[in-house]
Protein backbone atom coordinates (compact mmCIF):
# COMPACT_ATOMS: atom_id res chain seq x y z
CA UNK A 1 0.00 0.00 0.00
CA UNK A 2 1.76 3.68 -0.89
CA UNK A 3 1.95 6.23 1.26
CA UNK A 4 -0.81 8.54 2.14
CA UNK A 5 0.33 12.56 1.88
CA UNK A 6 0.37 14.51 5.02
CA UNK A 7 -1.80 16.60 3.35
CA UNK A 8 -4.29 14.29 3.12
CA UNK A 9 -4.35 13.32 6.66
CA UNK A 10 -4.48 16.87 7.91
CA UNK A 11 -8.08 16.95 5.73
CA UNK A 12 -9.15 14.11 6.99
CA UNK A 13 -8.49 15.42 10.74
CA UNK A 14 -9.84 18.84 9.97
CA UNK A 15 -13.47 16.94 7.96
CA UNK A 16 -13.78 14.97 11.07
CA UNK A 17 -13.26 17.83 14.05
CA UNK A 18 -15.38 20.16 11.66
CA UNK A 19 -17.90 17.79 10.80
CA UNK A 20 -18.05 19.99 7.33
CA UNK A 21 -16.15 19.83 4.54
CA UNK A 22 -16.89 23.73 3.68
CA UNK A 23 -14.85 24.42 7.62
CA UNK A 24 -12.37 22.04 7.27
CA UNK A 25 -11.71 23.86 4.14
CA UNK A 26 -12.11 27.04 5.43
CA UNK A 27 -9.80 26.15 8.08
CA UNK A 28 -6.95 24.31 6.16
CA UNK A 29 -6.69 26.94 3.89
CA UNK A 30 -7.91 24.95 0.32
CA UNK A 31 -10.86 24.94 -1.57
CA UNK A 32 -14.43 22.26 -1.03
CA UNK A 33 -13.32 20.47 -3.84
CA UNK A 34 -9.78 20.20 -3.00
CA UNK A 35 -10.64 18.67 0.85
CA UNK A 36 -13.45 16.29 -0.88
CA UNK A 37 -10.74 15.15 -3.57
CA UNK A 38 -8.17 14.43 -0.37
CA UNK A 39 -10.55 12.36 1.27
CA UNK A 40 -11.87 10.26 -1.76
CA UNK A 41 -8.28 9.44 -2.12
CA UNK A 42 -7.64 8.30 1.52
CA UNK A 43 -10.80 6.18 1.04
CA UNK A 44 -9.75 4.72 -2.26
CA UNK A 45 -6.25 4.02 -0.43
CA UNK A 46 -7.11 2.33 2.09
CA UNK A 47 -10.76 0.70 0.40
CA UNK A 48 -13.14 1.68 3.45
CA UNK A 49 -15.40 4.29 3.77
CA UNK A 50 -14.40 7.11 6.61
CA UNK A 51 -17.62 9.16 6.32
CA UNK A 52 -21.20 9.20 6.11
CA UNK A 53 -22.01 12.59 3.90
CA UNK A 54 -25.95 12.92 4.02
CA UNK A 55 -28.72 16.26 4.51
CA UNK A 56 -25.58 18.52 4.48
CA UNK A 57 -23.63 16.39 7.91
CA UNK A 58 -20.92 14.61 7.56
CA UNK A 59 -20.14 12.23 9.89
CA UNK A 60 -17.43 9.65 10.70
CA UNK A 61 -17.86 5.89 10.02
CA UNK A 62 -16.83 3.58 13.28
CA UNK A 63 -13.71 3.34 10.93
CA UNK A 64 -13.50 6.69 9.86
CA UNK A 65 -13.53 7.44 13.95
CA UNK A 66 -10.39 4.63 14.51
CA UNK A 67 -8.66 6.53 11.61
CA UNK A 68 -9.06 9.58 12.86
CA UNK A 69 -7.35 8.79 16.46
CA UNK A 70 -4.44 7.44 15.02
CA UNK A 71 -3.71 10.57 12.87
CA UNK A 72 -3.72 12.69 15.28
CA UNK A 73 -1.68 10.40 17.00
CA UNK A 74 0.49 10.54 14.30
CA UNK A 75 0.89 14.28 13.79
CA UNK A 76 0.68 14.85 17.46
CA UNK A 77 4.33 12.92 17.69
CA UNK A 78 5.49 14.85 14.43
CA UNK A 79 5.19 18.13 16.04
CA UNK A 80 6.11 16.75 19.25
CA UNK A 81 9.75 15.88 17.34
CA UNK A 82 10.07 19.05 16.10
CA UNK A 83 9.32 20.89 19.83
CA UNK A 84 12.29 18.90 21.49
CA UNK A 85 14.15 19.65 18.73
CA UNK A 86 13.43 23.28 19.41
CA UNK A 87 13.91 23.01 22.85
CA UNK A 88 17.63 21.22 22.27
CA UNK A 89 18.45 24.24 20.85
CA UNK A 90 17.36 26.34 23.25
CA UNK A 91 14.80 28.32 21.41
CA UNK A 92 11.50 29.46 23.49
CA UNK A 93 10.54 31.80 21.64
CA UNK A 94 7.33 32.53 19.62
CA UNK A 95 3.56 32.96 20.52
CA UNK A 96 2.26 31.78 23.48
CA UNK A 97 -1.69 31.90 23.43
CA UNK A 98 -3.90 30.67 26.24
CA UNK A 99 -7.56 31.20 27.41
CA UNK A 100 -8.26 31.73 31.30
CA UNK A 101 -11.21 31.43 33.65
CA UNK A 102 -11.58 34.32 36.22
CA UNK A 103 -10.78 31.49 38.73
CA UNK A 104 -7.65 31.75 37.42
CA UNK A 105 -6.73 35.55 36.52
CA UNK A 106 -7.61 36.87 39.72
CA UNK A 107 -5.13 35.77 42.36
CA UNK A 108 -2.98 32.58 40.39
CA UNK A 109 -2.03 34.76 36.83
CA UNK A 110 0.40 37.24 38.04
CA UNK A 111 2.46 35.36 40.24
CA UNK A 112 2.95 33.19 37.43
CA UNK A 113 4.11 35.55 34.69
CA UNK A 114 5.77 37.74 37.80
CA UNK A 115 8.46 34.41 36.91
CA UNK A 116 7.49 33.58 33.27
CA UNK A 117 7.97 36.48 31.52
CA UNK A 118 11.46 37.01 32.64
CA UNK A 119 12.44 34.13 32.32
CA UNK A 120 11.40 34.04 28.75
CA UNK A 121 11.94 37.47 27.21
CA UNK A 122 11.00 36.17 23.61
CA UNK A 123 7.58 34.73 24.02
CA UNK A 124 4.87 36.60 22.78
CA UNK A 125 1.77 36.23 25.11
CA UNK A 126 -1.85 36.64 24.23
CA UNK A 127 -4.17 35.68 27.53
CA UNK A 128 -7.71 35.44 27.24
CA UNK A 129 -9.85 35.87 30.08
CA UNK A 130 -13.32 33.80 29.33
CA UNK A 131 -15.70 31.34 30.50
CA UNK A 132 -15.81 28.06 29.38
CA UNK A 133 -17.71 27.85 26.15
CA UNK A 134 -15.75 30.33 24.49
CA UNK A 135 -12.67 29.43 25.75
CA UNK A 136 -13.63 25.75 23.95
CA UNK A 137 -14.61 26.75 20.75
CA UNK A 138 -11.38 29.08 20.83
CA UNK A 139 -9.33 26.24 21.60
CA UNK A 140 -11.22 24.10 18.71
CA UNK A 141 -11.01 26.86 15.96
CA UNK A 142 -7.10 26.93 16.86
CA UNK A 143 -6.94 30.30 18.05
CA UNK A 144 -5.82 29.28 21.52
CA UNK A 145 -2.99 26.64 22.17
CA UNK A 146 -4.03 25.79 25.68
CA UNK A 147 -7.04 27.00 27.61
CA UNK A 148 -8.17 25.27 31.05
CA UNK A 149 -11.80 24.97 31.96
CA UNK A 150 -14.19 23.36 34.03
CA UNK A 151 -14.31 19.35 33.50
CA UNK A 152 -16.76 18.07 30.93
CA UNK A 153 -17.74 15.27 28.63
CA UNK A 154 -15.27 16.46 26.37
CA UNK A 155 -15.75 16.79 22.01
CA UNK A 156 -13.74 15.26 18.89
CA UNK A 157 -10.79 17.37 18.54
CA UNK A 158 -10.53 18.27 22.05
CA UNK A 159 -7.85 16.12 24.71
CA UNK A 160 -7.59 16.90 28.11
CA UNK A 161 -6.25 15.96 31.42
CA UNK A 162 -7.16 17.14 34.78
CA UNK A 163 -4.91 19.59 36.08
CA UNK A 164 -6.62 21.10 39.16
CA UNK A 165 -8.87 19.55 42.21
CA UNK A 166 -9.95 22.26 44.10
CA UNK A 167 -12.65 23.57 47.56
CA UNK A 168 -15.63 25.56 46.70
CA UNK A 169 -16.28 28.60 49.09
CA UNK A 170 -18.90 29.92 50.55
CA UNK A 171 -17.97 34.14 49.85
CA UNK A 172 -20.46 36.73 51.75
CA UNK A 173 -20.08 40.10 52.43
CA UNK A 174 -20.07 41.53 56.59
CA UNK A 175 -23.81 40.99 56.77
CA UNK A 176 -23.53 37.79 56.82
CA UNK A 177 -22.29 37.65 60.18
CA UNK A 178 -20.31 34.34 59.52
CA UNK A 179 -17.49 33.50 61.36
CA UNK A 180 -14.55 33.60 58.70
CA UNK A 181 -13.23 30.56 57.27
CA UNK A 182 -15.44 28.39 59.63
CA UNK A 183 -16.75 25.17 57.71
CA UNK A 184 -20.83 26.21 56.82
CA UNK A 185 -23.78 23.70 55.49
CA UNK A 186 -24.81 25.68 52.83
CA UNK A 187 -28.53 24.40 53.99
CA UNK A 188 -27.98 26.12 57.22
CA UNK A 189 -27.61 29.64 55.53
CA UNK A 190 -30.92 30.94 55.34
CA UNK A 191 -32.03 33.29 53.42
CA UNK A 192 -29.70 31.92 50.92
CA UNK A 193 -29.81 34.35 47.58
CA UNK A 194 -26.62 33.00 45.53
CA UNK A 195 -25.48 34.44 42.41
CA UNK A 196 -24.49 31.85 39.85
CA UNK A 197 -23.03 32.05 36.42
CA UNK A 198 -25.31 31.43 33.83
CA UNK A 199 -26.73 27.92 32.29
CA UNK A 200 -24.08 27.77 29.42
CA UNK A 201 -21.29 27.56 32.13
CA UNK A 202 -20.56 23.75 33.20
CA UNK A 203 -19.97 25.18 36.84
CA UNK A 204 -23.76 25.96 37.23
CA UNK A 205 -24.96 22.59 36.52
CA UNK A 206 -22.09 20.93 39.29
CA UNK A 207 -23.73 23.94 41.88
CA UNK A 208 -27.49 23.34 41.32
CA UNK A 209 -27.00 19.00 41.15
CA UNK A 210 -25.23 20.09 44.83
CA UNK A 211 -28.22 22.06 45.69
CA UNK A 212 -30.95 19.78 44.89
CA UNK A 213 -28.87 16.94 46.44
CA UNK A 214 -28.15 18.43 49.36
CA UNK A 215 -31.37 19.55 51.00
CA UNK A 216 -29.88 23.62 49.62
CA UNK A 217 -33.08 25.54 49.60
CA UNK A 218 -32.55 28.54 47.32
CA UNK A 219 -34.69 31.79 47.98
CA UNK A 220 -33.40 33.83 45.38
CA UNK A 221 -30.84 32.94 42.83
CA UNK A 222 -29.50 35.66 40.00
CA UNK A 223 -27.30 34.72 37.07
CA UNK A 224 -24.25 36.75 36.90
CA UNK A 225 -21.06 35.72 34.34
CA UNK A 226 -18.95 39.24 35.61
CA UNK A 227 -16.80 38.25 38.05
CA UNK A 228 -15.89 41.51 39.79
CA UNK A 229 -19.16 42.73 39.56
CA UNK A 230 -20.31 39.52 41.43
CA UNK A 231 -17.56 40.14 44.22
CA UNK A 232 -18.46 43.57 44.58
CA UNK A 233 -22.05 43.56 45.15
CA UNK A 234 -21.66 40.52 47.41
CA UNK A 235 -19.37 42.62 49.76
CA UNK A 236 -22.42 45.32 49.97
CA UNK A 237 -25.43 43.01 49.95
CA UNK A 238 -26.67 40.18 51.54
CA UNK A 239 -26.57 37.85 48.51
CA UNK A 240 -23.97 35.13 48.41
CA UNK A 241 -21.90 33.12 45.74
CA UNK A 242 -20.13 29.96 45.70
CA UNK A 243 -16.60 29.86 44.14
CA UNK A 244 -13.29 28.15 43.80
CA UNK A 245 -10.58 28.49 46.90
CA UNK A 246 -8.36 29.78 44.17
CA UNK A 247 -10.26 32.50 42.87
CA UNK A 248 -10.67 33.74 46.78
CA UNK A 249 -6.90 33.45 48.55
CA UNK A 250 -6.87 37.16 48.56
CA UNK A 251 -9.85 37.79 50.23
CA UNK A 252 -8.93 35.90 53.59
CA UNK A 253 -7.95 38.48 55.62
CA UNK A 254 -9.45 41.86 53.78
CA UNK A 255 -13.08 42.09 55.51
CA UNK A 256 -15.47 43.19 53.02
CA UNK A 257 -15.61 39.59 51.95
CA UNK A 258 -16.17 36.64 54.48
CA UNK A 259 -14.72 33.28 53.42
CA UNK A 260 -16.01 29.73 54.47
CA UNK A 261 -15.47 26.09 53.25
CA UNK A 262 -18.27 24.76 52.17
CA UNK A 263 -18.60 21.29 53.84
CA UNK A 264 -20.85 18.53 55.32
CA UNK A 265 -20.44 17.45 52.55
CA UNK A 266 -17.33 19.35 50.99
CA UNK A 267 -17.98 20.71 47.36
CA UNK A 268 -14.99 20.40 44.96
CA UNK A 269 -14.37 21.86 41.09
CA UNK A 270 -12.51 20.09 38.84
CA UNK A 271 -11.03 22.50 35.97
CA UNK A 272 -8.70 20.51 33.07
CA UNK A 273 -6.55 21.66 30.37
CA UNK A 274 -7.51 21.19 26.38
CA UNK A 275 -6.20 21.54 23.80
CA UNK A 276 -6.52 20.86 20.25
CA UNK A 277 -6.06 16.61 19.53
CA UNK A 278 -3.64 17.78 16.75
CA UNK A 279 -1.12 19.32 18.19
CA UNK A 280 1.55 19.01 21.30
CA UNK A 281 2.38 21.73 23.41
CA UNK A 282 5.44 24.37 22.45
CA UNK A 283 8.40 24.60 25.50
CA UNK A 284 7.24 27.66 26.03
CA UNK A 285 3.67 26.33 27.17
CA UNK A 286 5.09 23.56 29.06
CA UNK A 287 7.16 26.01 31.32
CA UNK A 288 4.01 28.23 31.59
CA UNK A 289 1.91 25.17 32.73
CA UNK A 290 4.50 23.90 35.19
CA UNK A 291 5.14 27.60 37.19
CA UNK A 292 1.12 27.68 36.86
CA UNK A 293 0.82 24.19 38.61
CA UNK A 294 3.26 25.27 41.76
CA UNK A 295 1.45 28.33 42.04
CA UNK A 296 -1.35 26.41 42.42
CA UNK A 297 -0.23 24.08 44.79
CA UNK A 298 0.98 27.22 46.64
CA UNK A 299 -2.29 28.56 47.13
CA UNK A 300 -3.65 25.25 48.39
CA UNK A 301 -1.32 25.35 51.17
CA UNK A 302 -2.04 28.92 52.32
CA UNK A 303 -5.46 27.97 51.99
CA UNK A 304 -4.98 24.76 54.50
CA UNK A 305 -2.82 27.16 56.54
CA UNK A 306 -5.50 29.33 56.67
CA UNK A 307 -8.00 26.51 57.74
CA UNK A 308 -6.43 25.37 60.54
CA UNK A 309 -5.04 28.16 62.41
CA UNK A 310 -8.78 28.60 64.06
CA UNK A 311 -9.35 24.76 64.74
CA UNK A 312 -5.58 25.04 66.68
CA UNK A 313 -6.69 28.29 68.12
CA UNK A 314 -9.38 26.37 69.38
CA UNK A 315 -7.93 23.25 70.48
CA UNK A 316 -5.26 25.71 72.66
CA UNK A 317 -8.42 27.40 74.41
CA UNK A 318 -10.11 24.02 75.23
CA UNK A 319 -6.97 22.93 76.36
CA UNK A 320 -6.15 25.88 78.76
CA UNK A 321 -9.88 25.05 80.05
CA UNK A 322 -9.28 22.02 80.54
CA UNK A 323 -6.02 22.89 82.82
CA UNK A 324 -7.76 25.83 84.81
CA UNK A 325 -10.73 23.61 85.98
CA UNK A 326 -8.16 20.85 86.54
Amino acid sequence: MRNIPLRQVRAVIAVCEEGSFTRAAERENATQSGISQHVAAVERTLGVKLFDRSAGRVTPTPAGLRYYKSCVQAVGALENAAEEARALAGQVAGELRIGLMPTFTRAVLAPVLEDFVPRCPEVRLHIVEGYSGLLTEMVLADELDFAVVPAFEGRIGLKSRLLVRDREMLLSGPRSKLTPLAPVRLKDCRPFKVIVPGPHNVRRRNLETYFQTHGVEVDAMMEMDAMIGTLEFVARSDWVTVLPSLISVNDIAKGDIVVNPVADPPLHAEFVLIQPTRRTLSAQARMFLERFEAEVAHIHAVWDAAIAAPERREARRSSRNRNAHA
